[in-house]
């Protein structure tokens, strides 16, 4: 099965608590009205967190309608969501993965994803 991530130019978190009676449309009119993004733009996915943190919602849109992806987590599990309510930050993919494996995406102590090598002699 195909990563709702793959191609993606950009992950958006919606940062803070969303309404999870939202469904597609309703999810489509927050990114447009209240982060200024097209939500139309098939390279970009955008997720979303409920309140008790125990579920996320990703919406993208696929060129001839939207993509709804729900992971809600067992017993009393909870993912590491930031709390600055109100904002949208862009995450890459590998950020998504420490996510949904429970982490936060803020990993303070793991390798970069590119190193730079210019002045490297080998």
């Amino acid at each position: 099965m195909q990563h709702i991530a793959d191609k993606a130019d950009h992950i958006y978190l919606a940062l803070g608590a969303t309404d999870f009676r939202k469904q597609q449309n309703g999810l489509a009119s927050l990114v447009a009205l209240k982060f200024n993004l097209d939500p139309h733009a098939g390279t970009s996915v955008f997720l979303f967190c409920n309140k008790r943190r125990n579920a996320l919602r990703a919406l993208r849109w696929d060129g001839n309608g939207f993509i709804l992806v729900t992971k809600a987590l067992a017993d009393e599990m909870k993912f590491q969501w930031p709390k600055n309510q109100g904002e949208v930050r862009d995450i890459t993919k590998r950020q998504l993965e420490w996510l949904l494996a429970g982490l936060q995406v803020d990993q303070k102590k793991a390798y970069p994803d590119r190193i730079d090598t210019a002045g490297i002699i080998y």
